[in-house]
């Protein structure tokens, strides 16, 4: 995998604050409300979250290392694949009802909502990987330098222009700062498992 330099994107939704450290984190704080989020269950749309972008093309993976120092309800980070408005995917650890999840949240005209129970993810360096091959994305996590667990399979055939990368939300509380250690491009996994 190749590093992608945080310059080489661009946000949806510019953050309360960034900054990069001497070792190269890129330490993000969310705004208060940030969220993404369309019509189901909630009857709400949340169109504004904080994802950090670049093009994301068929046949290549995309992943993003980063911190989880979550303690308020759906505190969130991860990674986001955007089609358009309408189609998107976020995946990463979001902090609910007391507990890290690992989840994801697949957009498409309406929003799902996938999550586990993740305890031992709090607090921890933690990496999620979307691999595009084909007409599917595969998404992995792993914490730490632990093997990698598949978090969800989804179809995936658009042809419009896709971008993925680095995201945070923070929907109930202002001041959430999550460090991103590195964000890599390369070849897709070549197997599901």
């Amino acid at each position: 995998m190749n590093h992608i330099d945080w310059s080489a994107g661009r946000w949806t939704h510019e953050p309360a604050a960034t900054r990069v450290s001497p070792e190269g984190v890129l330490y993000t704080t969310a705004v208060e409300g940030s969220d993404a989020w369309l019509h189901t269950s909630y009857s709400f749309v949340h169109d504004t979250e904080h994802a950090l972008l670049a093009p994301f093309a068929p046949g290549s993976a995309m992943e993003v290392e980063f911190g989880t120092p979550f303690s308020q309800q759906f505190d969130q980070a991860g990674i986001f694949v955007r089609a358009s408005d309408e189609r998107w995917v976020k995946a990463g650890i979001e902090f609910a009802d007391g507990v890290p999840q690992i989840g994801a949240v697949v957009t498409d005209g309406r929003s799902d909502w996938s999550a586990s129970s993740a305890p031992a993810w709090g607090g921890a360096r933690v990496t999620f990987r979307v691999s595009w091959a084909g007409d599917a994305l595969t998404i992995r996590a792993r914490r730490e330098d632990a093997s990698w667990q598949l978090v969800r399979l989804l179809p995936f055939d658009v042809g419009d222009e896709v971008s993925a990368g680095p995201f945070l939300c923070a929907p109930t509380r202002a001041g959430l700062e999550v460090p991103f250690y590195d964000w890599r491009a390369g070849a897709p996994d070549d197997s599901l498992h």
